[in-house]
């Protein structure tokens, strides 16, 4: 009895190695390169890895966007589009209330509205979702572009919250305990849509039609209404992100500001494996390179072109989706319209 439990407990070890030996290689190089870092510079790996989770804080909310309406089966590449128009409402929100609470929630509340678009179009119309999430990137283009009016000017952005204590602890405090309101919110989204969705029974609804919608239908489970609620909450997450960009990030709204992170959103939650905490790895593994281009750029440590610096993050994004993109799988109902008997 013992012999097999040992069997089987070293052919689970064996399979989690196979499984995630890319993570497990990926962090302990990333360990050892901080260790160095800090130990040559503390300030600038501070710096560094402080711009890494700003960076990976619209990346994953984006990521979560996707892999909710996904994981139900829909798929949506319009994430680029929902931040974009959350951005300038929330900016616009700001620019007239002068309540950045409100200019969030404003932000958010834009994008469930695309979100219940895209929705209308790809669970109600059944039109392809590929073309519903272009209209939606091609509309936030053309709306911001038409309204956008330079020289506005808001009451201010979100601050970083100083955890006390915490804040002072070497390299993790600063990092991790210094940030404002909305990159610990998406912190703590992504445990909360990690446990959610794989140990709750809307979690397993959501796999559920993600994965075999009829099956899923035969037991009761309404796969129309589990695929409606799903995307319209994914585009809020998104519009968080939008959010992000404009009240905490930035200050202030530019066409285009998203700068095709949406659609590195896509390749986040990819390379995450359509799971919240591998899509919060993955982006902090490109925040981390558009940090490292930002400090090779104005930090003069390197005489290389400029253009070739700013293509680090999107290379990355290249290579990860040429080399995993055939070793994952997505939901086997993934953008296939459901036609109820």
């Amino acid at each position: 009895m013992s012999m097999n439990t040992q069997a089987v407990s070293s052919t689970s070890i064996q399979a989690f190695f196979h499984k995630y030996w890319g993570w497990l290689l990926a962090s302990l190089v990333g360990v050892a390169v901080v260790g160095w870092g800090y130990a040559t510079n503390d300030n600038i790996t501070v710096a560094v890895l402080a711009s890494t989770i700003r960076q990976a804080t619209p990346l994953v909310l984006g990521a979560m966007c996707g892999l909710i309406g996904e994981r139900s089966g829909v798929i949506n590449i319009g994430i680029e589009g929902q931040m974009l128009l959350s951005a300038f409402v929330a900016f616009l929100a700001n620019v007239y209330t002068g309540n950045l609470f409100v200019a969030v929630l404003a932000g958010m509340l834009a994008g469930a509205v695309l979100g219940l678009l895209h929705a209308y179009m790809s669970v109600t119309l059944k039109i392809d979702q590929i073309i519903g999430g272009t209209v939606i990137n091609i509309l936030a283009i053309g709306l911001t572009g038409y309204f956008y009016t330079a020289g506005l000017t808001t009451e201010g952005k979100l601050q970083p919250l100083s955890l006390g204590p915490l804040a002072k602890i070497p390299l993790v405090g600063p990092v991790l305990f210094d940030n404002p309101p909305i990159t610990y919110a998406t912190i703590i989204l992504v445990f909360v849509l990690q446990y959610v969705l794989f140990y709750t029974r809307w979690g397993l609804r959501t796999r559920a039609v993600g994965e075999h919608p009829r099956a899923a239908d035969t037991v009761g489970i309404n796969v129309f209404r589990v695929r409606y609620i799903n995307v319209i909450l994914g585009g809020a997450i998104a519009g968080l992100a939008g959010a992000f960009l404009t009240l905490e990030a930035v200050g202030s709204f530019e066409r285009g500001m998203t700068n095709g992170r949406g659609f590195v959103a896509l390749a986040v939650m990819i390379f995450g494996r359509w799971t919240p905490i591998g899509s919060w790895g993955a982006a902090l593994l490109f925040g981390l390179a558009s940090a490292l281009q930002t400090q090779l750029q104005f930090g003069g440590q390197v005489n290389i072109p400029h253009q070739f610096i700013g293509m680090l993050p999107y290379l990355l994004t290249i290579v990860v989706l040429a080399g995993l993109g055939g070793r994952t799988r997505a939901p086997a109902a993934d953008g296939v319209p459901y036609e109820k008997e």
